[in-house]
Order: structure tokens, then C-alpha cells, then sequence
């Protein structure tokens, strides 16, 4: 069952989290697909760029990461004191920055 962030994330214990994503029924992020022969390997620079793209918007550090065939693997760590010198302004507009990026995406 799902549990809410605080209760997973914990600043005061470590700023370093590994973090996991993989993709769903069998399909391919990179690499080539089995079944039809298609290369999706053009996507790990794709993948790359965004990832470094959005962590430098905001308080996160990539400390490491492993982009596989069908999942990613990360290690982040939070730059709590960088995050609490923010206004609620500057919040706002770290957020703003992220449309920049996925609109970026969207027109390749």
C-alpha cells in the first residue's frame, strides 16, 4: 500500500535518496525491442538531458544514475539548505521552469 512522502522522506536522516522507475508491460525505454527489431537507443540521451534538465531547477542533486533498457535508477540528494534560502516566489517560478522542459521535449 502506498504511504505518503513524509512519512518516507526524512531530511533530518539523510539527504540521499535512490529512486526507481521502470516501465510497464514489458515495453522499452532503450535498447532494442526483441519482438519488432526496433532500436529505442536515440531516447538515452533524451533521457539524460531531462534528467540533468530538471534537476538543476530545483534543490536536487543527481549523485548517480543508471538508465537500463526498461527502468532507471537514481541516487538524489536534497539540498535542504539551498531549497529553505527560497521565497515562496521563487518556488512558484522553479516550477514554471519545468513547462520549459517538457515543452522542449514535446517539440523534437
Amino acid at each position: 500500500m502506498a504511504r505518503p512522502r513524509s512519512t518516507l522522506i526524512s531530511i533530518e536522516d539523510t539527504p540521499f535518496y535512490h529512486c526507481v522507475s521502470r516501465c510497464v508491460r514489458k515495453n522499452f525505454l532503450m535498447g532494442i525491442d526483441k519482438d519488432t527489431g526496433k532500436s529505442y537507443e536515440h531516447r538515452r540521451e533524451w533521457v539524460e538531458s531531462r534528467l540533468l534538465a530538471l534537476a538543476s531547477i530545483f534543490a536536487i542533486d543527481v549523485s548517480a544514475y543508471a538508465v537500463m533498457s526498461n527502468h532507471l535508477h537514481l541516487v538524489l540528494r536534497v539540498d535542504i539548505h539551498e531549497a529553505n534560502t527560497w521565497t515562496d516566489r521563487e518556488v512558484v517560478e522553479h516550477w514554471h521552469r519545468t513547462v520549459w522542459v517538457w515543452s522542449t521535449r514535446c517539440s523534437r
